[in-house]
Order: structure tokens, then C-alpha cells, then sequence
């Protein structure tokens, strides 16, 4: 069973930065995809980055920029930088994986999720 535990989210000004963090212990960096995904109240979740087996990163223009994922594959780690934060990136932010060569920011392609990071950014 793949476990993923969160951490680094807080409050922040806007312009400020956070980094995030996901420790995925018993999970296989070579065999699939991890993603930090973000759920602000009443919206859909949403994929903000992903990092596939061979190391290639995706991002949607809304954070293109200024959001940078990355792991660490000896502590077993996936990272979350955000930098330039604006008020609309406050939201829950979710690690997720899956065993699969291609990456998606579709939820429903992802079999393991940790319990969310709580980010907000105020003006």
C-alpha cells in the first residue's frame, strides 16, 4: 500500500513562496507518475504539476512560472516549490501517484493520494 503524507503548507502574503512537501516511502519513483493536485472551496480538483517516471514535468499556464515540482528519489520525496504566490492559489494542495508510464492531471487517473496541505495566500 502506497502512503503519502504532505506537509509545509501556511499563510502567506501575497508575493510570498512555500515549499511542499510529500513523503512517499513505499512508492517507486521509476514505475509511474506523482502530481500535487489543489481543491479550493465549492471547485473542482485540479492538477497543478507532474513529474513522470523519466523525470518530465508538466504545468498548467495558471502556474506555469512560478510553480516548480521535483523529488528526491534517495529520501524518497517529491517537492512542491511555489513561488509568486497570488491569493486565487490558496487551496487544500493533494500529492497523488500512480503506477502509469504517462502522467495526467485527470483525478480519477491517480490510485494514491495523501491527506492534503492547506496553502492560503492573502492580499
Amino acid at each position: 500500500q502506497v502512503q503519502l503524507v504532505e506537509s509545509g503548507g501556511g499563510s502567506v502574503q501575497t508575493g510570498g513562496s512555500l515549499r511542499l512537501s510529500c513523503v512517499a516511502s513505499t512508492y517507486t519513483y521509476t514505475g509511474g507518475c506523482m502530481a500535487w493536485f489543489r481543491q479550493a472551496p465549492g471547485k473542482e480538483r485540479e492538477g497543478v504539476a507532474s513529474i513522470s517516471h523519466d523525470g518530465a514535468t508538466t504545468y498548467p499556464d495558471s502556474v506555469k512560472g512560478r510553480f516548480t515540482i521535483s523529488r528526491d528519489n534517495v529520501k524518497k520525496t517529491l517537492y512542491l516549490q511555489m513561488n509568486s504566490l497570488k491569493p486565487e492559489d490558496t487551496a487544500m494542495y493533494y500529492c497523488a501517484a500512480r503506477y502509469a508510464l504517462f502522467c495526467t492531471f485527470a483525478t480519477t487517473g491517480f490510485s494514491y493520494w495523501g491527506q492534503g496541505t492547506q496553502v492560503s495566500v492573502s492580499s
